[in-house]
């Protein structure tokens, strides 16, 4: 089994380039309802992930960007990131990626050139399980 098995592709990804804004940021994680979003460039380098935590923290200690005119000038690479989610490699071994996404919503994923393609989920992971019947005692 290996990891593609699991992988949701890049183009099925919700996801924040790197030069996008902060109101494109808070909008597009308000719209889906996510705690943390994989960020990458245009080039789908893997830049990290943003927090919903990482922008309260961005907030609070820059008060004035709260109105929407500092947000459109302001990046999501000018937020502060806490941690980013790691990532792995297209040929990363099945315990690998479970030791990832148990304490991760998602696992970034990338290609032997260390391009972003996509993510694995934990539900993902625990649907396969369960359809699976493998017994966690």
């Amino acid at each position: 089994m290996n990891v593609l098995s699991f992988l949701k592709p890049s183009y099925e990804v919700i996801l924040l380039y790197s030069d996008e804004t902060l109101k494109a940021a808070l909008d597009r994680m308000t719209e889906h309802r996510f705690t943390s979003i994989p960020v990458v460039d245009r080039e789908n380098n893997y830049i990290g992930t943003l927090t919903e935590g990482d922008i309260l923290h961005f907030v609070l200690t820059n008060i004035n960007c709260l109105n929407e005119t500092e947000m459109v000038k302001l990046h999501v690479t000018d937020i502060k990131r806490h941690r980013d989610y790691e990532s792995i490699s297209v040929n990363a071994t099945m315990p690998l990626l479970l030791s990832k996404a148990k304490n991760e919503n998602f696992v970034p994923v990338l290609d032997q050139n260390d391009k972003f393609i996509g993510i694995v989920t934990r539900k993902k992971l625990i649907e396969y399980f369960f359809e699976h019947n493998f017994m966690v005692l």
